[in-house]
């Protein structure tokens, strides 16, 4: 298996480190803050960047329309301060993790494996990653798990707006070309139409985010690729 190969069978990250996300829970626990699901949402996943303007955040999130940012931050914020808000949300995902994944065999060796892969990660120009990664993680397994997941998801996103800027495409193109049909989820009312060009700027930007996947996972060997493979597949099965 190569480590392309690898890195595909580790997909499941994205999916998992978000799932707490719009979760019933999640959504109560912002409520009692005075926060609707999505303003939680942009505070709670945001605030690790701190009392920041929108634009700041917009930076690091990429592909929302800055207009929707601008007002679900500025008024976020007015109730609860970007940090706490960050913690809060963070609980979230680890109050996500207990329910779900406490029954979930090998994650001991799963943390232990995305560790190792999150100490690989060099986080120049991942903010909203860097972010993540100085929060502390929780002792408890399927807790720690829930949370390695979303600090990974964090990195690989990041890593791709990277590869995106990096490859000159506009963000709000590259996602017209990967969710084509998300953009008023995103808050845009357009719809573009990539050319040729935009598209072949698409691939270039997945390669440079594969150059740096490969760099970050890399350094596992069999055993913990497996580990990291086979706690990626408890967890999605018990969500399933």
């Amino acid at each position: 298996m190569t480590i392309r190969d690898f890195i595909a069978e580790t997909d499941a990250i994205g999916v998992l480190g978000g799932l707490h996300y719009f979760d019933p829970d999640t959504l109560a626990m912002g409520k009692e803050h005075n926060l609707d699901g999505f303003r939680f949402y942009f505070l709670g996943r945001g605030g690790v960047l701190g009392d920041v303007e929108p634009a700041v955040v917009g930076s690091a999130f990429g592909y929302w329309n800055p207009a929707l940012i601008e007002k679900m931050w500025s008024s976020a914020k007015e109730r609860m301060a970007p940090r706490d808000a960050a913690r809060l949300y963070l609980s979230a995902a680890h109050a996500f993790g207990r329910k779900r994944f406490g029954d979930v065999e090998g994650l001991d060796a799963f943390c232990a494996a995305a560790e190792q892969v999150n100490a690989a990660i060099d986080p120049a120009a991942l903010a909203l990653y860097a972010g993540y990664r100085a929060e502390p993680l929780p002792d408890d397994v399927p807790a720690r798990a829930m949370h390695l997941c979303v600090v990974l998801r964090e990195a690989r996103g990041s890593a791709h707006l990277v590869g995106v800027v990096a490859a000159g495409l506009r963000p709000r193109i590259a996602h017209a070309i990967k969710r084509p049909a998300d953009g008023k989820q995103f808050g845009w009312d357009d719809e573009p139409q990539p050319t040729d060009d935009e598209r072949a700027r698409w691939d270039e930007a997945e390669e440079i985010t594969l150059r740096q996947l490969e760099t970050w996972f890399g350094v596992l060997d069999a055993a913990g690729r497996d580990a990291l493979v086979a706690g990626l597949a408890g967890m999605s099965a018990a969500v399933r």
